[in-house]
């Protein structure tokens, strides 16, 4: 479980790599030009936030996974984690409209990626916490 953990982090941090990119990406700059300031900043501070939690929590996945797996408070960061993104799976499908992605090939491989992969990480840190030792 401590390898699985490992390269779970690994993705994480891949992940919050990709948040630097966003900006350019989804040309924020343009986008953006016609909302007001604190709508703008907001969204650039929340994507860094963002890109910040999944470094950190693939940090502890890469360096801390025997704690995540043995600890109380390991076990209930996971469990944490797991509703972190079972919820963002959820808004997946309820929050973002398919006309985003149905009919265009690119959109359409991401949207399934990223079920995908929502499904695996919220199954991983679920699996973490269920099959812990130790007592909730």
């Amino acid at each position: 479980m401590e390898t699985l953990l490992k390269v779970t982090g690994v993705i994480l941090m891949m992940l919050s790599v990709f948040h630097v990119g966003f900006p350019r990406y989804f040309k924020w700059k343009s986008e953006f030009s016609f909302v007001s300031p604190i709508n703008r900043q907001m969204m650039y501070v929340h994507t860094l936030f963002i890109g910040l939690i999944l470094m950190w929590m693939g940090l502890a996945c890469v360096y801390s996974p025997e704690d995540l797996i043995s600890t109380k408070f390991g076990n209930q960061i996971c469990i944490s984690i797991s509703i972190f993104w079972l919820i963002r799976l959820v808004c997946q499908f309820f929050v973002f409209s398919p006309d985003l992605w149905r009919g265009k090939r690119f959109e359409t491989t991401i949207h399934i990626l990223a079920v995908m992969l929502w499904v695996y990480l919220s199954f991983v840190f679920g699996w973490v916490y269920f099959s812990a030792a130790s007592p909730q």
